[in-house]
């Protein structure tokens, strides 16, 4: 099967395209046939080696996968149903999607909802599983659209698009904060957002305290950009950080949490119980503006996913990156 390899030895660290044997693949009682799997920052890490993602030699990459059961003896799957997978330190410890099969543990899969293919489950992938997440942390917290704004960062990114899908349709009022204002902002309010502003708003060393604006936030971004979102979030207001891509500093205070009242609630999309994932597809199902996967996402085959995982760093990539198995 094709696969994308990661090896190391001593210093040197790969990454190819490359012929594996089926018999290589890690134990597990399901074998999926992968028809696509994505490309996501983590993804970019891992290929390119810039930061120590992968744990384990030799390891396929691709946090995400979708396709087909072809063996199975795990009791909730059976040869032809179609799954999702995310997270589960899968492209890190054990083999990921970026590989024409997969052979996974069946605790990690989820059914694939009725209403997407698996082109468009990938087209949400961990990104957009994770954005439901935050949506369902606002709610959860009694943020409702009539409260006022919401905040997105890194609103260019697969999290970021389609976290504003989700919060337009489901009637908020959204702000995107991105450091590509004038090639982007079409983008974005097609996606639905009201108003763009540029990330250095943020992005700086700020008071510890601001102005009340934010009646919830979802953060993609951390350090100094995180603390100015809590420094200046409503009274009550919650905030959903879930990416570290400024930093994985907080350079914050106890104020906005002790004298208005803010939450701050850490989305973490890898070890999210079975439950709460299938609740979030499902949810996906309903409150997604499907018409809006083409803007957001580009596909490529297989064979271009090492040079596109540079890019992805290089932050010129758009929205979320699927990948092709079947080409």
């Amino acid at each position: 099967m094709k696969a994308i390899l990661i090896t190391k030895e001593d210093d040197t660290y790969d990454a190819n395209l490359t012929e594996v044997s089926e018999d290589q693949l890690p134990e597990g009682n399901v074998t999926v046939k992968v028809d696509y799997s994505t490309l996501n920052y983590k993804d970019g890490l891992a290929i390119t080696g810039s930061s120590p993602v992968v744990r384990k030699f030799p390891m396929v990459p691709g946090v995400d996968l979708a396709g087909t059961v072809e063996e199975s003896t795990h009791s909730d799957y059976k040869a032809g149903d179609k799954v999702v997978l995310n997270g589960w330190g899968v492209g890190e410890v054990h083999w990921g999607g970026l590989a024409e099969k997969a052979r996974l543990n069946g605790d990690w899969l989820v059914p694939l909802p009725s209403a997407f293919t698996t082109k468009q489950a990938m087209a949400i992938g961990t990104a957009g599983y994770t954005s439901m997440l935050c949506v369902m942390a606002l709610e959860n917290q009694g943020v409702t659209p009539d409260k006022g704004e919401i905040l997105v960062t890194g609103a260019v990114g697969g999290v970021g698009s389609v976290a504003i899908s989700l919060l337009a349709k489901l009637g908020y009022t959204v702000v995107a904060s991105t450091g590509r204002v004038a090639e982007q902002s079409e983008y974005l309010k097609s996606l639905g957002a009201s108003e763009i502003i540029d990330r250095k708003e943020l992005s700086e060393k700020g008071r510890p305290m601001g102005k009340e604006r934010w009646a919830g936030a979802i953060d993609t971004v951390g350090s100094h950009t995180l603390a100015n979102i809590c420094a200046t979030v409503k009274y009550g207001g919650v905030v959903a950080a879930c990416g570290l891509a400024q930093g994985f500093d907080f350079p914050s205070t106890v104020m906005p949490f002790i004298l208005r009242g803010v939450i701050l609630n850490g989305i973490d999309s890898v070890n999210c119980p079975k439950e709460k994932r299938i609740a979030a597809w499902n949810r996906l199902a309903t409150d997604l503006d499907t018409s809006h996967l083409d803007l957001i996402t580009q596909e490529i085959p297989l064979s271009e996913a090492i040079p596109t995982a540079k890019q992805l760093l290089e932050g010129t990539v758009r929205g979320r990156v699927i990948v092709n198995l079947n080409q």
